[in-house]
């Protein structure tokens, strides 16, 4: 059984760990915008989680992945058009245990898979 407010804990930690640790600059700087503005990791996790529950409604993941996730991560990872952001779900059990979904530095949706790479 899912414990709710352990759920509600792990997200405000989530939720918190975006804002400390990827807290855009460009929100408080001033100055002209010289190139596309950056997405920031809420922003991606918001979209992550849009795409991940219509791949659940669409039976691309099985419910487990719904029933079972124990932790969502986000990173990122510099590429040569910019910094990339991942958002990796993670389910207790089954394989897969890890889906990933991309996105670009400006936010745009890039692509997902099972692996990571």
């Amino acid at each position: 059984m899912i414990n709710i407010f352990q759920n509600q804990k792990l997200f405000g930690c989530i939720v918190f760990a975006c804002i400390t640790l990827f807290w855009n600059s460009s929100a408080v700087g001033h100055g002209g915008k010289h190139q596309e503005e950056s997405a920031t990791a809420f922003k991606v996790l918001q979209e992550a989680t849009v795409l991940y529950d219509k791949l659940l409604a669409n039976g691309k993941l099985d419910p487990n992945w719904e029933t079972g996730l124990v932790k969502v991560e986000i990173s990122v990872q510099q590429a040569k058009a910019g910094n990339e952001f991942t958002v990796s779900f993670h389910r207790r059990e089954g394989s897969p245990k890890t889906v990933n979904i991309f996105f670009s530095q400006a936010g745009k949706y890039t692509g997902s898979n099972f692996s990571g790479e």
